[in-house]
């Protein structure tokens, strides 16, 4: 499951920062070892400490020491196992749970699958792409009426143009 990416520097020690796509931002790191995406695949690493910078969060991981040496992982992504990740709670979902499922107006109108979502600060909005690409808001009981994961459908209640 991706977490976030490496989005910089932060000062000479190899300190990097951490765009998190975790809430809160700094709940990635109660993971002390991460995969880390690179040219031969995933690659675990251990996070030596870390702490929430502002709106950002900064991170030294083991092994790299200096600024020249973490500038090869400015653009990494972060990962960790699917199964080290807490159970989400009834009406919350993983993104990536959601990402692939098909849309379904609440008259059987299929709308598309879901593309992506999108974080909007007052509500998630999924991206659905069918014959045309919907915004539509992730608003539980009021636009999403159920999510469906075993039969792969998110039923909703969404008017289009």
């Amino acid at each position: 499951m991706i977490l976030g990416r490496i989005s910089g520097l932060f000062g000479v020690k190899g300190w990097v920062k951490v765009y998190s796509y975790t809430e809160p931002r700094e709940a990635v790191l109660d993971y002390d070892r991460w995969l880390l995406s690179g040219k031969n695949g995933w690659q675990e690493a251990t996070v030596a400490e870390g702490q929430r910078h502002g709106k950002t969060v900064i991170v030294r991981i083991t092994g790299y020491d200096d600024r020249d040496q973490a500038v090869g992982l400015i653009g990494t992504e972060i990962g960790v196992p699917r199964d080290e990740l807490p159970k989400a709670d009834s009406d919350h979902y993983y993104w990536s749970d959601l990402e692939g499922l098909s849309v379904v107006h609440r008259d059987g109108t299929e709308l598309g699958k879901v593309d992506h979502l999108l974080e909007t600060g007052a509500n998630d909005v999924m991206v659905v792409k069918g014959e045309t690409e919907r915004l539509v808001p992730f608003v539980m009981d009021k636009v999403v009426l159920g999510v469906d994961l075993a039969k792969g459908e998110i039923r909703v209640d969404w008017e289009w143009d």
